[in-house]
Formats: structure tokens, sequence, C-alpha cells
């Protein structure tokens, strides 16, 4: 069975569409990217799965569940998890706290036995911060890291329930090449415990951490395949790389 399984997904605003029918299965343990053209519907269907937009049609299953009119909270709590491309982190408040915020925000079973005992909690944020080399700067307020820092601090808070499936929405933008470098190392041991599903621009980075692409155009699945499968198909070469 598919970790998350797509089905026919349409996306209309008006007489625009935005996904004409889109199919798409993420198995467990893969690091899945979508890419394509502007505008060719990618962080629509993010959004879609993540419950921030209401499909018009179609059918989202997660985990076995029919999960296509939950909310983003129900969603969150049957184990996704989604990072836009966009920082929410509290500026004004430490590193350390923002995670334990994330920890406490949820009403997942972890947040509710991390609840119950500091130790715990310390402990959890202390893992997550060495985990995305974050711990010696866990006193500092959140505001005053780097645009990276803040992109891993956010990475883990959206990490720090265990979800089943991670969505990120462009990364690595604005990120310097070594923070980039950085950002590929960092997310490549979440893998033993969590899928991924990452929308990105920068096809280096997507090809070195994804085990499987799915190519977006005009709202529609152009191709999808193993990188290597993607690298060679001539619909992608013809259509999407020279738009990119």
């Amino acid at each position: 069975m598919h970790l998350l399984d797509v089905s026919n997904l349409r996306k209309t605003y008006g007489a625009l569409t935005a996904l004409g029918g889109v199919d798409l299965q993420v198995e467990h343990n893969q690091f899945h990217g979508l890419i394509g053209p502007n505008g060719s519907g990618k962080s629509t269907l993010l959004k879609c799965i993540a419950g921030a937009e209401v499909p018009t049609a179609g059918k989202i299953s997660f985990a076995g569940r029919d999960i296509t009119h939950f909310t983003p909270a129900e969603r969150a709590r049957a184990g996704l998890s989604l990072k836009f491309q966009i920082t929410s982190v509290l500026p004004s408040l430490s590193v350390h706290d923002n995670i334990l915020l994330a920890l406490q925000a949820h009403g997942t079973t972890m947040s509710l036995i991390l609840s119950r005992s500091r130790r715990l909690l310390d402990e959890r944020v202390i893992a997550l911060l060495q985990q995305f080399s974050l711990v010696d700067r866990r006193d500092d307020l959140a505001g005053i890291l780097s645009h990276g820092e803040q992109q891993w601090l956010e990475i883990a808070m959206a990490i720090a329930l265990e979800p089943k499936l991670l969505l990120l929405d462009e990364p690595t933008a604005g990120m310097s090449l070594e923070e980039r470098r950085v950002t590929g190392e960092l997310l490549q041991p979440i893998k033993r415990s969590c899928s991924l599903i990452i929308v990105e621009h920068d096809l280096d980075f997507i090809r070195d951490i994804c085990d499987h692409l799915t190519v977006l155009d005009e709202g529609e699945v152009l191709d999808s395949g193993s990188v290597a499968q993607i690298r060679e198909s001539r619909k992608v070469q013809e259509v999407y790389l020279t738009r990119v």
C-alpha cells in the first residue's frame, strides 16, 4: 500500500485550471521530488495534500485513510507535516523555545506524552538541535539566525513530532551553495523514519537527494519515474527543460 495516493486531483480557480487531474503515489521512506516550470501546479498540489487548499475534485488517501476532507490540523495528527517556502519561526523566541513550542502545539499522541515530562521535552528538543546542527545556537533568538539556519530550524520544527510524511516547499530558496549542500546532508537521516515530498527549482539539489521525481506541466503530470528515468525522458527534455 502506498503511503500517499493522490487520484485524479483537480483544482480550479474560476476559469483557471491549476491542477487538471493529477495522480501521485509516494512510498514509505521515499524522497519524492516535484519539479516543473513556474505555474505548473507544484505548490498548489502540495497545498492540496496538506489541506491548505481544498481540491475541486479527486481523492487523497494517506496511510490507508481517505483524508480528502480532513482539516490541516487533522492531517497533522494523522502524520502529515508541511513547511512552506516562507519561514514561520518566531524571531523573538530562542531557537530552543521555537522547537519546544512546536512540540507542545500539536494535539498528537507524542505531544501528550512529552507534555507530561519536561525532561522528555528537553531531550527531544536537544536531539533535534543536534540533528540540524543548531545546538550551539539554542539560546540565541531565532531572529538573528542566518536565512539557512532559520530554514533548518523550521524543518526541525516540522519533524519534531515524527511525521510519516514531510512536505517541503522550496526549502533551499535564497540559500548559498554551501547551505544547500548542508541542507541535503541534514535531510538524509530523515529517510529512516519519514517520507518526503519536496518542491524545488534547484535541479541538482533535488536529483541528489530524491529517489523519485514527478514532473508537472500546466497542471498535469508530464512524467514520473526514477531520477535516471526522468533525466533520459524525451518528454521532459522537449517540454520541461527548455522552460526552466
